[in-house]
């Protein structure tokens, strides 16, 4: 059965599989409030990867990559609710309560932990949106978000420094960047807007710093990872190219060859 991921209402999403499922890469403009309602994500990042068990919530923070692998429980089913917490819903909620931040969070990117009574209820309070047995007007959903971000807050208040952190994204190192997300098939203007640069500078820069157009040294950088993992790893095409940010088999037995003199083969 293929996967489903249902708009419940305009910031809430319920995703459910059957079977193991391969997402695509997604890049994260907003954060959000997840609950893993069963089964397992795995999850792929800048920073390595991160397995979320059932049962437990996740925050996930703005303007990064993820891509993930969905696995179902022993029962045969994968459920996944996830809640955006837009900057517009929390600048309004700072101008009310009279928020404001003088620091950053400094901890770690990634956060995950076992939901209390309160998160575990307020999760449970969403099942009649997704069963259907109840709709939720606007006003409602602004509700559920605006609950959602107190009890994050209740449940550790130095949440507060991401929640509310409306800076913009600086400059980013380049080089550092690109090296370590070079393998997420995503747009150049998503690279861009992720290393704080707007289209045209990211260009200028990046031709500046790799004496390359990003299309070109993205291709070369994923080929020369793919050869490394063909002669040292003894590891098949098959099994890595969607990894490496390639669409598909053929693509990548094409570039391999323009690129080598090679087929994988021969390697």
């Amino acid at each position: 059965m293929e996967a489903k991921r249902e708009i419940i209402f305009d910031k809430l999403v319920y995703s459910c599989v059957f079977e193991k499922h391969r997402g695509n890469e997604e890049f994260i403009p907003e954060h959000f409030l997840g609950f893993q309602l069963s089964g397992e994500t795995h999850a792929f990042h800048a920073d390595g990867s991160t397995i979320i068990p059932e049962n437990t919530i996740v925050l996930v923070r703005k303007n990064q990559l993820i891509r993930t692998i969905k696995y179902p429980a022993k029962s045969g089913k994968y459920q996944f609710l996830s809640i955006t917490l837009d900057k517009e819903t929390l600048q309004q909620y700072a101008l009310e309560n009279k928020i404001a931040i003088d620091k950053k969070y400094a901890g770690k990117q990634k956060l995950f932990f076992e939901p209390d009574d309160f998160l575990q209820n307020y999760f449970s309070s969403l099942a009649p949106y997704i069963n259907k047995t109840k709709e939720a007007t606007p006003r409602l959903a602004d509700l559920k978000i605006r609950e959602a971000i107190e009890l994050l807050l209740q449940s550790n208040p130095d949440f507060k420094q991401i929640l509310f952190d409306f800076s913009e994204p600086f400059k980013m190192n380049l080089e550092e960047f690109m090296n370590q997300n070079y393998m997420f098939n995503v747009s150049v203007s998503s690279f861009a807007k992720l290393t704080g640069r707007s289209l045209s500078g990211f260009k200028r820069d990046f031709t500046k710093t790799f004496d390359k157009t990003p299309k070109k040294w993205l291709l070369a950088k994923r080929l020369d990872e793919a050869y490394y993992l063909i002669k040292h790893k003894k590891q098949k095409p098959a099994d890595f190219y969607l990894d490496l940010g390639f669409e598909n088999l053929a693509h990548f037995y094409a570039s391999f060859k323009e690129k080598f003199g090679l087929t994988t083969s021969q390697i």
